[in-house]
């Protein structure tokens, strides 16, 4: 017992590094709550990007059908003339996990205006796990989900991967990745497309 306390004294720090590393390997919120952190900073955030000249003649959200909880079709073609803010996840992606909050947040903050729309496309095999990780969470964001093939313009298979659509269905933001979308600066280049003229 003696030689235990003596390696504990020695050794604590590694120890404790040690038992922190196995933590943030096994379990999928404590690497996501790493991520939040390191996402706060706002290092890993992607910005809006100016309007360019698409290459073809049909807006990205043409023909992109999903569905939402209740199982009701969202033709994403009847969104024209809307802010359109996709975003791709899963429950078993930690660093989906560790963007949910600050999506939350913005969500919670523009839900209500008219010209923004929120798409946030759950690809869990089983989307029973995403409804059940929204629920545990008290996450209030729309649960939608695939009702056809995905453009590989907006995703190509990466998690999380958010894109922003302009009124004109040009992508502005196309991010693969972690962000902070809880940011002012990033409501600031929200509220930029929401008064341009579709």
């Amino acid at each position: 017992m003696e030689d235990i306390k003596k390696w504990i004294k020695k050794n604590g720090s590694t120890a404790f590094f040690a038992v922190l590393l196995v933590v943030l390997l096994v379990s999928p919120d404590a690497k996501a709550w790493l991520m939040r952190q390191v996402a706060s900073t706002g290092l890993l955030n992607s910005n809006i990007s100016e309007s360019k000249e698409m290459n073809s003649s049909t807006p990205l959200y043409a023909g992109f059908m999903l569905k939402n909880e209740d199982g009701t079709a969202i033709n994403t073609a009847d969104l024209k003339g809307k802010v359109i803010f996709i975003n791709f996840w899963a429950s078993w992606c930690p660093p989906c996990r560790a963007e949910f909050p600050s999506i939350q947040e913005f969500y919670e903050k523009y839900r209500n205006h008219p010209d923004m729309v929120f798409l946030t496309v759950n690809l869990d095999d089983n989307p029973e796990l995403g409804k059940a990780y929204l629920k545990q969470k008290n996450f209030t964001i729309p649960f939608i989900t695939s009702a056809g093939a995905i453009p590989k313009d907006l995703y190509s298979g990466s998690l999380p991967t958010t894109v922003v659509l302009d009124k004109k269905g040009e992508i502005r933001l196309h991010h693969q990745g972690l962000a902070d979308y809880s940011k002012d600066s990033f409501y600031a280049q929200i509220d930029e497309l929401l008064i341009q003229k579709r």
